[in-house]
């Protein structure tokens, strides 16, 4: 698993914008900038929407505040599914970014297998990135949304 201090793999997610389908290398999406990056196992599932997303929704602004350049939400779902995720969540303010075959997932090491629900998919976290370097990484226990908040991510910056 990806430690703090560790440089962000390389990799692509994808995101599906106004302008079509994008390709987004992750040297690029991190470099020079700092990037608040969280995951769920899956869009539209209970926590993730209940919790998960709203909460970086809500608090986009302050955590902004605190000198972060870019709000990111990874699942292993499709863009398309990610896109319409967002649209639903009102999440204008961040990036709803999928990892289709989840090798980004599994680059970091955070992938677990979820078998009759969805099969490979992203353990939960929250990760605080500057200029493509781990600072902080919040990964939850099976089942657990306490690390990966929103509100805990902010508290750390």
């Amino acid at each position: 698993m990806i430690q703090q201090g560790q440089s962000i793999p390389n990799g692509t997610l994808s995101q599906l914008t106004d302008d079509g389908m994008q390709s987004l290398p992750t040297q690029e999406l991190f470099a020079n900038k700092t990037v608040v990056l969280f995951a769920v196992p899956g869009a539209f599932t209970p926590t993730c929407s209940e919790a998960h997303l709203p909460g970086f929704v809500v608090l986009a602004d302050k955590i902004k505040a605190k000198g972060v350049d870019v709000i990111a939400c990874v699942a292993v779902n499709d863009a398309f599914v990610m896109q319409a995720w967002g649209d639903a969540q009102n999440a204008s303010e961040l990036m709803m970014l999928a990892d289709g075959d989840a090798s980004f997932t599994k680059s970091l090491g955070l992938e677990m297998d979820t078998e009759g629900f969805g099969g490979i998919r992203s353990q939960r976290y929250a990760m605080i990135v500057e200029n493509g370097v781990v600072k902080q990484l919040n990964v939850e226990e099976g089942g657990q949304f306490e690390v990966s908040s929103a509100e805990a991510i902010l508290a750390a910056l």
